[in-house]
């Protein structure tokens, strides 16, 4: 019970916002609506119910005048029962994608917010593979539209059920009085008794179903787990197709994503056992279903106590009571694997809400504002995500139009402190502070592209039409690009397409467009030979010639390009940044 509880306080913590965001009087109205058709279309089978004694009898009288009347009303119940039941899966679909809209968006913006993706991978992601969470478990958190899993069609059918019950229950209790349980040639005066019938097979059919399907909430769980993480590496092998070739290593990645398939197939199996138990269950328990309220009643009809109408009747609403009393015996499978759903969810909010509190609560990294137009580390910290110390940066400065060299063996925090300034890297303590108002840029060893124009993909993360596609050629074409230059309209996987020395001008063409006040470059010029390193840094000293420079990099030659030196030496089982003459790197 406290696990039915838990879950059901998970699905309004999910589902709840959107009727209270931006978008929730249209949602609001959409829901609304659906509600109003749903107990319509029960409204619906009352009155078919009520047409089943009017019908048969007029069957078993031969009355030709209310047959053909009652079958113009059917047509009639008929035409009213598809109107409803195609707006209801109109409207439900209209609400669907607003709802699942507004739920990507609002999983999007807090997975994407200040680089908590990125924290979220240095604490290792408890939330595995964020794409699928947001790709498939959304969906499916709200309607998959087809296999019925999803808030919607569970929770409308939980509606049309409860809504069924109390309809059905009513009429079916006064169909008790008349027509009496008759058994052995004896009639037995028990008030409801049809009632207390269909409750007591309907208890019976749900306390066995979930003893035998109970299994699969967590066996679905894991099947997502396996599909998203053999759809992830089948991902990583394309991407990184040229360098398994030049290992030869397709046998190899060959025999991995196999052995990740059979962790799909071996699950799958458990799945197919448990299911098949399951569903000898409920296939039996509804082929009994459709003759048990037969069996129930026919003593009384075979005696005499009511009309074929009556019978008819009295075993549509049998039905229906016991239909809606045994919603979770049909909806079982749909509910487990909705019950997954909710926990990755789950899992995926507490792993965002962990990465941001990573952020934020203390001990933390401070970014301050400054007055003064340096960057400098007081009492700095960085630490690994496990709190192991890293390295220590202290009374530390970097005035504007510096051009600064770090240096240090590899491993050493080098890059680490370059994330720390630029607020990615919130582990440790101490404080940097950064001039107010300064174009800070970062360029990694291995920039990032998006699928894109070349313009595009130059520009961002700016809009592609943010900058004059002139200047972007100019620019290409400055960095040693001359026969992309002319490229700048076509749309490419640049990362794949670009060798690395390639990409990485590129990021010096970037770098030049936006024009940072402060540039930090973490190798990223390694790739290049030292003649093309060197013509580009002169490209960067005429271009941005009030810019602070800091280069990380381990090439003696960087040295004539800089007037400062920051080495990293080694201090016990951590590294120390400390002022150093500029001679070559180590």
């Amino acid at each position: 019970m406290r696990g039915i509880f838990s879950t059901l306080a998970i699905v309004w913590r999910i589902a709840s916002p959107y009727f209270n965001s931006e978008d929730r009087w249209p949602g609001r109205i959409l829901l609304a609506a659906v509600i109003v058709i749903e107990l319509s279309i029960v409204g619906i089978n009352v009155l078919l119910n009520s047409w089943n004694n009017t019908f048969y009898n007029a069957l078993q009288d031969k009355d030709w005048n209310a047959f053909i009347y009652q079958l113009g009303y059917f047509c009639v119940l008929a035409t009213i029962y598809i109107f409803l039941a195609v707006y209801q899966l109109y409207l439900n679909q209209w609400l669907q994608i607003r709802w699942r809209r507004w739920l990507t968006q609002a999983y999007l913006d807090r997975w994407l917010a200040e680089a908590n993706h990125y924290r979220m991978q240095l604490l290792g992601d408890a939330a595995d593979n964020p794409d699928q969470r947001i790709a498939e478990d959304v969906k499916e958190f709200i309607d998959s539209g087809t296999t019925g899993v999803g808030i919607l069609p569970i929770g409308l059918g939980l509606l049309n059920s409860v809504v069924t019950l109390g309809s059905f229950a009513i009429i079916l209790w006064n169909l008790s009085g008349t027509a009496p349980l008759h058994l052995f040639g004896t009639t037995w005066a028990i008030p409801g008794y049809l009632f207390w019938a269909a409750l007591f097979y309907a208890v019976i059919g749900t306390l066995l179903t979930h003893l035998v399907g109970r299994a699969l909430t967590a066996l679905n769980f894991q099947q997502q787990r396996y599909e998203a993480d053999f759809r992830f590496n089948l991902v990583r092998v394309r991407e990184n197709s040229e360098q398994i070739a030049l290992l030869d290593g397709e046998q190899t990645e060959c025999n991995r994503l196999l052995a990740r398939f059979g962790n799909i197939a071996g699950n799958w199996l458990a799945i197919m056992s448990r299911q098949k138990k399951l569903t000898f269950l409920t296939a039996g328990y509804g082929q009994v279903s459709s003759v048990f309220p037969f069996v129930v009643v026919s003593p009384a009809y075979f005696a005499g106590a009511i009309q074929l109408g009556g019978l008819m009747q009295t075993a549509s609403a049998f039905g229906s009571v016991q239909g809606a009393l045994s919603f979770f015996v049909t909806a079982y499978r749909s509910i487990a694997e909705w019950r997954a759903v909710i926990e990755r969810l789950a899992g995926f909010d507490e792993s965002i809400a962990t990465a941001r509190a990573a952020a934020t609560r203390p001990p933390v990294i401070a970014l301050a504002p400054s007055d003064a137009g340096i960057v400098s580390f007081k009492d700095l910290a960085v630490q690994l995500p496990n709190g192991a110390l890293l390295v220590n940066a202290n009374d530390l400065s970097i005035k504007l139009g510096e051009r600064v060299l770090v240096s240090g063996p590899s491993g050493s925090g080098k890059s680490t402190l370059f994330r720390a300034l630029a607020g990615i890297w919130p582990f440790g303590k101490g404080t940097i502070t950064v001039p107010k108002n300064a174009r800070v840029m970062i360029l990694p060893q291995r920039p990032y592209f998006p699928i894109a124009t070349l313009a595009a993909a130059v520009a961002y993360p700016a809009e592609p039409d943010s900058f004059d596609a002139g200047k972007v050629a100019e620019l290409i074409e400055a960095v040693g690009l001359s026969a992309l230059a002319s490229r700048i309209e076509q749309e490419a996987h640049w990362n794949r397409m670009l060798s690395l020395g390639e990409q990485q001008r590129l990021g010096i063409a970037r770098a030049l467009l936006y024009a940072p006040d402060f540039l930090f470059l973490d190798e990223a010029t390694a790739s290049l030979d030292e003649p093309a390193e060197a013509a580009l840094y002169q490209l960067l000293e005429r271009r941005l010639a009030r810019a602070t420079i800091v280069s990380i990099g381990h090439r003696a030659t960087l040295a004539a390009f800089h007037e400062r030196r920051l080495a990293y030496s080694r201090d016990g089982d951590h590294y120390t940044v400390r002022e150093a003459s500029l001679a070559p790197a180590e």
